[in-house]
C-alpha cells in the first residue's frame, strides 16, 4: 500500500525528500498567512497516531521524540483507534498542560469534532500522514497539514509494476492485479488510483483490474483475508501483480497468492512505506515484493515537531499544506536508500 519542503516559519530548516529515480524534489507547499501570539514558558506538545501497532507510527514518533528532546519540548504520544479516543486523548492532554496537537486520526471525517475539542481548550491543531475532513468530506483547509502526495505516489508504484512487468515479458492480458483498498481513507484512494492510472495507461487491461476491500484491522493478516474471495473468483490467473496503500497490504496480498502455489516468480508486488519490504529482502529468500516507494517518517515525525514549536513558541503559523514523495527502493538499493533517509533497517 508508496518528495524537500519548508516551512516559511522554519528559517534554516532545509531536509531534502528523495524523488522518483532521477534526482530529488521539493515538496510542495501552500502558504498559511497569520500568526498567533507567542506562549511564555515550557512547551508541550501531544502526538495522536492511530496505530502504534504500525512500523510507520512508530518510526515517525521516534524521529517526533528525538526532536521534542533536541528543542527542549515536553512531547506525549498516544495511540487512539477510534474517534472516541481521540477525543478522549485530547481532553486529557489538554488537562496536562499541552498547548498544541499533531494528529493522524483513525476517523478522519471527524475533523470538525477535533477540531472544535482543540479550540475549545484553546489548543493549536496540525494534521499530519491522513488529511482531516469535515462531514461534507471536504478537507478541513484551515488546518494545517503535512501530508504525503497519495496519488504521486502511486503513480509511482503503478510505474515501478509496469516496467517489470515488460522486463519480465509479461503479456497484460494474461496478468491478474490485486489492489487492496481501504475504502474509508481518501489518501489509501489516492494511492490506489494512481498505480490503477498508469497501469491502465500503459496497456494494462482495466478488466484484470480487481479491487478488494480491506476493512478492520489494517494488517497483513487482514489484506490476506480480503485478497482470497477476489483470488477465488478469478483462479484462471497464473501471474498477477500487487498494489495498495502500504506495504501491509501488498504482503497480505502476496501471502494469499502464495498459499494458492503461485512462486515469487509469478508475483509482482510494489508497496509504500519501505519498512516492511526492506524486512522481507533482508531474509535472502524469494520473494513477491518487487519494490515499495520509501516515504520519509523523518520529515513527518521531527518537522511537525518543530513547526509545531515554532507556533506555540514564536506565534508563526505553519505552512497551510506540505506534502512529500517517496523513492523506489528494491533488493538492489534499498539499505543505502534508508541509510540516506535516516530509516532504521530493523
Amino acid at each position: 500500500m508508496k518528495k524537500s519542503f519548508a516551512y516559511c516559519a522554519l528559517a534554516g530548516l532545509a531536509l531534502i525528500v528523495s524523488g522518483c529515480g532521477s534526482g530529488d524534489k521539493a515538496a510542495e507547499t501552500t502558504p498559511a498567512g497569520g500568526a498567533t501570539a507567542p506562549a511564555k514558558g515550557a512547551v508541550k506538545i501531544g502526538f495522536i497516531v492511530k496505530s502504534m501497532g504500525d512500523s510507520w507510527f512508530q518510526t515517525e514518533t521516534n524521529f517526533a521524540k528525538e526532536e521534542a528532546k533536541t528543542l527542549g519540548v515536553d512531547l506525549t504520544v498516544q495511540e487512539a483507534l477510534n474517534g472516541n479516543a481521540v477525543l478522549e486523548t485530547i481532553d486529557t492532554m489538554a488537562t496536562n498542560g499541552v498547548q498544541g496537537i499533531i494528529i493522524c486520526s483513525p476517523e478522519t471525517q471527524l475533523g470538525t469534532a477535533i477540531k472544535a475539542a482543540t479550540d475549545r481548550h484553546k489548543m493549536k491543531l496540525m494534521s499530519v500522514d491522513d488529511r482531516l475532513v469535515g462531514s461534507d468530506k471536504k478537507p478541513l483547509t484551515e488546518i494545517p497539514h503535512l501530508g504525503i502526495s497519495a496519488f504521486n505516489i502511486g503513480k509511482q508504484v503503478g510505474g515501478a509494476i509496469a516496467d517489470e512487468m515488460k522486463k519480465r515479458g509479461w503479456k497484460p492480458e494474461e496478468v491478474g492485479a490485486l489492489a487492496i483498498t481501504a475504502p474509508n481513507l481518501e489518501t489509501a484512494q489516492q494511492r490506489v488510483k494512481g498505480a490503477e492510472e498508469v497501469l491502465t495507461a500503459g496497456g494494462f487491461k482495466a478488466a484484470n483490474i480487481f479491487e478488494a476491500p480491506w476493512t478492520g484491522s489494517v494488517d497483513i493478516a487482514s489484506a490476506s483475508d480480503a485478497a482470497n474471495a477476489v483470488l477465488t473468483a478469478h483462479s484462471a490467473m497464473k501471474k498477477w501483480v500487487v498494489f495498495s496503500s502500504n506495504d501491509d497490504g501488498v504482503l497480505g496480498g502476496i501471502r494469499s497468492i502464495s498459499n494458492r502455489g503461485i512462486p515469487p516468480t509469478d508475483i509482482i508486488g510494489v508497496g509504500i512505506n519501505g519498512m516492511l519490504a526492506a524486512g522481507e529482502w533482508e531474509k535472502g529468500q524469494p520473494t513477491g515484493m518487487y519494490a515499495s516507494i520509501l516515504l520519509q517518517p523523518k520529515v513527518h515525525g521531527a518537522s511537525t515537531v518543530e513547526a509545531m514549536f515554532k507556533w506555540i513558541k514564536d506565534g508563526t503559523q505553519p505552512q497551510a499544506e506540505t506534502y512529500t514523495s517517496g523513492t523506489v527502493i528494491d533488493k538492489s538499493n534499498y539499505k543505502d536508500a534508508m541509510q540516506k533517509a535516516g530509516v532504521p533497517l530493523k
